[in-house]
């Protein structure tokens, strides 16, 4: 699947937290440029295989864009996972953000 997010937090600082992030969830880094990352493992249960690619540009001089893609089929865990990484960048550019569910 395909992720996107657009952020005011700095290219670097989105890179650190991705890289803390996707570590914690147990992916080994297998590429690493200036403004990408590849991680590679098994997430979830049952236990399916993942890639995901992450990279970073900036967008009209004041917005990061952050692009994420998994191999993962379908809603998967390591997509969920995904979406739980851009809250947390939304929220080192808006403190006040409280994440809830959207039934």
């Amino acid at each position: 699947m395909k992720h996107f997010h657009r952020t005011s937090v700095g290219a670097d600082t989105v890179l650190e937290h991705a890289d803390d992030f996707f570590r914690g969830l147990g992916l080994a880094e297998t590429a690493r440029s200036a403004r990408a990352r590849t991680w590679n493992g098994v997430v979830g249960s049952p236990e399916q295989p993942a890639t995901v690619s992450l990279t970073v540009r900036m967008e009209g001089g004041h917005y990061t864009f952050v692009e994420v893609h998994t191999t993962a089929q379908g809603e998967s865990r390591v997509d969920r996972n995904v979406k739980k990484f851009f809250v947390r960048i939304h929220r080192l550019a808006d403190a006040r953000h409280a994440s809830a569910a959207a039934y």
